[in-house]
C-alpha cells in the first residue's frame, strides 16, 4: 500500500504553553487516493497537525513525509505538491473569480501552456463559470469556500490539505462541498480534511480522532463504530427531568447521553437492548408519561467520540 502522508511521533510545544503540548505522538498513515477525515473539536490540535503536515510549522519531535518528501528536510518539494487550504484562506475581494484563479495559478508555477486550460477546469468544476467576472467579495459563503478550493487546487495537487473547510457555510453549501471533496478523491487525489463536524467524518474514508492533543483512534468510520461495545437506544419523553431519572436509575443501561431534545441511552450488547426497551416502556407507561421516540437506533460517529473522550478522560 503506497503511502500519501506518513507521520511518526509528531510532536508540537508552543512556547507561550509551558506544560501543555498542543499535540502529542501522533503517528499516521494514509493511503493514496482516499478522503481522510481529521476529526476533533476546537482546540484538539488539528490546525497544528495540518500546519505541521503542510510544512508551514516545524514538529518539535518527530517526522512527516508528504508525497514522499520529509516536511522539514524538503519543504520546497512538499509545497510543490500539495494544495493548502489553510481555516482563513484569504481571497483577493477586490480581484474578480477568474483574476483570482489566475493569481493562484502565477505563484504556483502553473506553465503557461496549461494555465488557461486548467483554470477553465476549475471553473467548471466548482460550477462558477457564469461567475468568473464577479468579484469575490460579492460572492456568497459557500462560493467562496468553493472558489478557495479552486484555488488550492489549481496547480494539480498530488495531496490536497484542507483545514476545516465547511466551518462557517450553510448547509446546502457544506453538502456540496463535500461532493466536490469526493469527487477530488475519485480522481487519484489524497485528501486530507480536518472538521469538528462527526456527520461529516462518516464521508470520509478514513478517519483519526483527536483530542487534547492526541489521536485517540484511526480507521475506518465502520472500524471505529464497529468496536464501540454497546448498542443504542433513542429516547424522548415528557417531563424531561422524569425521563432522565427514570433513565438514570435503569439497571439494563451501561450509560446515556443528552443529543437535543431527546437521549442516546447506552445498553450493553447481549441481548439486552429488547429488555431495556421494555423496561423503559414500562416505567414510563407507570408514569403516565408521553412518549414521543423509544426505539433501537444505529451506532455513530457522535457515539464513538463522546466514548473515546470518556474513555480517555478516565485514563488521565
Amino acid at each position: 500500500m503506497e503511502l500519501a502522508i506518513k507521520a511518526e511521533g509528531l510532536n508540537k510545544r508552543y512556547p507561550s504553553r509551558k506544560k501543555t503540548e498542543a499535540i502529542r505522538d501522533v503517528n499516521l498513515s494514509i493511503p493514496k487516493g482516499i478522503l481522510f477525515g481529521l476529526v476533533g473539536p476546537d482546540g484538539a490540535g488539528k490546525t497544528t497537525t495540518l500546519r505541521i503536515l503542510s510544512s508551514v510549522m516545524d514538529p518539535s519531535h518527530g517526522t512527516a513525509w508528504v508525497a514522499g518528501y520529509d516536511v522539514n528536510k524538503q519543504a520546497d518539494e512538499v509545497r510543490k505538491r500539495i494544495g493548502y487550504m489553510p481555516q482563513n484562506f484569504s481571497l483577493y475581494s477586490d480581484l474578480s473569480v477568474i483574476e483570482n484563479l489566475n493569481f493562484f495559478a502565477d505563484i504556483q508555477h502553473v506553465p503557461a501552456s496549461e494555465k488557461q486550460t486548467r483554470i477553465d477546469e476549475m471553473l467548471a468544476f466548482i460550477h462558477l463559470e457564469k461567475f468568473r467576472k464577479r468579484r469575490a467579495g460579492k460572492l456568497s459563503g459557500g462560493m467562496k469556500k468553493k472558489l478557495a478550493l479552486a484555488c488550492a487546487m489549481v496547480h494539480d495537487p498530488r495531496v490536497l490539505i484542507l483545514d476545516e473547510p465547511s466551518t462557517g457555510v450553510d448547509p446546502v453549501s457544506r453538502r456540496e462541498l463535500w461532493v466536490l471533496l469526493a469527487e477530488v478523491a475519485q480522481k487519484g487525489v489524497t485528501v486530507m480534511v480536518s472538521t469538528p463536524y462527526m456527520d461529516e467524518a462518516e464521508r470520509c474514508h478514513q478517519v483519526g480522532i483527536l483530542y487534547q492533543g492526541n489521536l485517540l483512534v484511526t480507521g475506518t468510520p465502520d472500524e471505529i463504530i464497529g468496536a464501540l461495545p454497546f448498542d443504542v437506544i433513542e429516547v424522548k419523553a415528557k417531563p424531561r427531568k422524569l425521563m432522565r431519572q427514570i433513565v438514570s436509575e435503569s439497571q439494563d443501561i451501561l450509560d446515556w447521553n443528552p443529543v437535543g431534545d431527546r437521549l442516546r441511552v447506552l445498553v450493553s450488547e447481549n441481548g439486552r437492548q429488547s429488555k431495556a426497551l421494555h423496561s423503559l416502556s414500562q416505567a414510563f407507561k407507570a408514569n403516565k408519561m408521553e412518549v414521543s421516540i423509544l426505539r433501537s437506533t444505529r451506532r455513530s460517529m457522535e457515539d464513538a467520540f463522546v466514548h473515546l473522550v470518556k474513555q480517555q478522560r478516565s485514563q488521565v
